[in-house]
């Protein structure tokens, strides 16, 4: 195995640099201060007057970033872990504060999307990043926001929308593993009428994900396919009608064998319609509706599982002078299909009114959130949340809050063969503490947090038969879903960012304890640190950058905290600049070091990479 700085090395240099001089988080940086944020309370608020920890992607990050996957982009977010089997198609999950990934609200244009299938959550190697221009991360619970699942934080995707002009862009991108990347887009506006459009194809012939005995030794590559549309009207200064789409198709090679077809195809799609009215300068409306379709098909075996989500919106925000209201009525329709045995055709609904307050003035923030989920499986449920800040100075600012949220089970979880009828909805509390500086160019920020969730569901092992296994007793005995267990996700989260001379540094340290609370082990496939270094200056017109990632060692499984799963440091460079008018190019490196590790026992990661893109987008 190749060795590299070290991690226990690495990782004290954010909390040097810290030290050094008092900064703030990136969240809250002094060009971001005057930007809206829509996800926290899914209002439109100033950066500066959100209480809870946000980071903001735009896309000039992301396309100097010159990552292929959303997982690799977001690894780089202070509070966020990812694991993946293998390489960029394959199952990915995303931990937020060391939570599970389902336990993460994931929304595109104010889509939710997620997965009734197995234990829940996103199909991350489905959501094409190429078209994406915006993301917004809210880390900590927000149930009393958003409903179910949103234990940990949520993630809210925006594709780029038209402004005034004619915009056309082609993006062409090659990368080691034969990865080649083509993005044709066109935005623009004229009179009443906005419009965005894109279309992106991504191929690779991979790399050998499973370097193990009794599996095949071939390469498992991926393509992937998808296509966004985004379409406005502008009817008066206080009336809009928007409409969006995004379709997307994954079909990647995976290792389950020595047969050479092993394949899953991810399809997701997103349709969404709204109309924005600002009836008056204190009261604005949203009506929106909106559908998500989620499925997997498994080559071989032959399998297939749909979801499909369809979800109702009336929002109401009113204004009065530094009060802020708001009042939601919404109605959300599950659907599952699974071809599996026992084959599973299933629904349920949630009906929710939420409630929202905010207030500020030079140096008190509150924001006060109540919700009720009325679910047809499991009954009423209440969640609400309760933050407040306070500006010791205008540089630093402290901030308190706490939250309740939960999830119900997936259909999966209680109606297939492994599954069990009469599982309950996990439960979760949240308290969180912060500190943050922002002066110009220099931000610090540090938040402590303790977020405990009960009724947690697992797939105990050995526990079957199963209820509904009766007929196939060989497989059911296999094992269950049940809520066993009791979890905690505790630590602290360090951000800093600073100037110094020309060069823009910036740096996370996550210091987190995630642990199954009934036996007293680590959960499964989060360190106990990790964190970023990163680094960027101008030399002439090239952009130059360096970003460091680091990990300690995780356990692969949660059920005797054997399986062992090393520390590892990655440094990747990036590189972009304007090569004449219209022009530009992006370099990148990954993993200069060709680190040897793993995320999942077994599974392989990529090792050097590197990426070239080249963009034609006239102004």
């Amino acid at each position: 195995m190749k060795t590299c700085v070290s991690s226990a090395r690495l990782a004290v240099l954010p909390l040097a640099l810290a030290a050094a001089f008092p900064v703030f988080s990136q969240t809250s940086s002094g060009a971001q201060l005057r930007e809206t944020v829509v996800t926290a309370t899914r209002t439109a608020q100033p950066i500066g007057d959100v209480v809870a920890d946000v980071t903001i992607i735009d896309r000039d990050t992301i396309e100097r970033s010159g990552v292929v996957g959303i997982a690799d982009l977001l690894a780089r977010v202070p509070g966020i872990e990812i694991k993946r089997n293998g390489g960029v198609g394959n199952s990915t999950d995303v931990y937020i504060r060391g939570g599970d990934t389902k336990h993460t609200a994931v929304l595109i244009d104010g889509v939710r999307i997620d997965s009734q299938s197995t234990s829940g959550g996103v199909s991350w190697n489905a959501i094409p990043l190429s078209q994406i221009d915006r993301i917004e991360v809210v880390r900590g619970p927000s149930s009393a926001v958003y409903g179910s699942d949103a234990v940990a934080g949520v993630i809210q995707i925006f594709t780029k929308r038209g402004e005034n002009g004619f915009f056309p862009a082609v993006n062409l991108g090659y990368g080691t593993h034969g990865t080649r990347r083509t993005d044709l887009s066109v935005s623009g506006a004229a009179g009443a009428v906005d419009y965005s459009f894109g279309v992106n194809e991504e191929l690779s012939k991979g790399f050998n994900v499973r370097p193990i005995p009794g599996q095949n030794i071939d390469r498992d590559g991926y393509s992937s396919t998808s296509g966004n549309a985004r379409v406005g009207l502008q009817f008066n200064s206080a009336h809009r009608l928007e409409a969006s789409l995004l379709d997307s198709t994954t079909n990647a090679q995976y290792d389950s064998g020595l047969t050479r077809d092993y394949r899953l195809i991810n399809k997701l799609r997103t349709e969404s319609t709204q109309w924005l009215a600002q009836w008056s300068p204190q009261y604005q409306m949203k009506v929106a509706l909106s559908r998500a379709a989620d499925s997997s098909e498994d080559v071989i075996p032959a399998t297939y599982a749909r979801t499909r989500i369809e979800t109702a919106l009336w929002q109401n925000n009113f204004q009065f002078d530094r009060h802020a209201l708001s009042a939601a009525l919404e109605q959300r329709q599950d659907t599952f299909d699974y071809t599996g045995t026992p084959r599973v055709s299933r629904g349920k609904s949630q009906s929710a009114t939420a409630l929202g307050y905010g207030w500020s003035n030079t140096a008190h923030t509150i924001q006060l959130n109540a919700r009720r989920d009325d679910d047809s499986e499991f009954g009423s449920k209440g969640t609400g949340s309760a933050a407040y800040a306070f500006a010791l100075t205008p540089q630093w600012r402290v901030s308190a809050s706490t939250g309740t949220a939960f999830r119900v089970p997936t259909l999966y979880q209680r109606f297939t063969i492994y599954g069990t009828p009469t599982l309950r909805p996990e439960l979760g509390h949240s308290t969180e503490l912060g500190l943050r500086y922002s002066q110009g160019s220099t931000q610090f920020g540090v938040t402590a947090y303790r977020n405990r969730v009960s009724d947690l569901l697992n797939f105990q092992t050995g526990s079957g038969p199963c209820p509904n296994g009766a007929l196939t007793v060989a497989l059911a005995s296999r094992g269950c879903y049940v809520n066993i267990a009791r979890a905690q996700y505790k630590g602290i989260t360090f951000t800093a960012a600073h100037k110094l001379g020309v060069v823009n540094v910036r740096g996370s340290l996550d210091v987190q304890n995630p642990k199954d609370l009934d036996t007293g082990r680590q959960l499964p496939r989060r360190a106990r640190q990790h964190g970023t270094l990163g680094g960027d200056f101008y030399a002439g017109t090239w952009l130059l950058g360096l970003d460091a990632q680091f990990s300690g060692k995780r356990f692969d499984t949660a059920t005797a905290n054997s399986v062992v799963l090393g520390g590892y440091t990655l440094i990747n460079l990036h590189a972009s600049t304007a090569l004449a008018r219209d022009w530009s190019l992006v370099l990148r490196l990954d993993n200069v070091s060709d680190k040897d590790y793993a995320t999942a026992a077994g599974y392989k990661t990529a090792g050097q990479t590197g990426y070239v893109g080249v963009k034609w987008a006239p102004r």
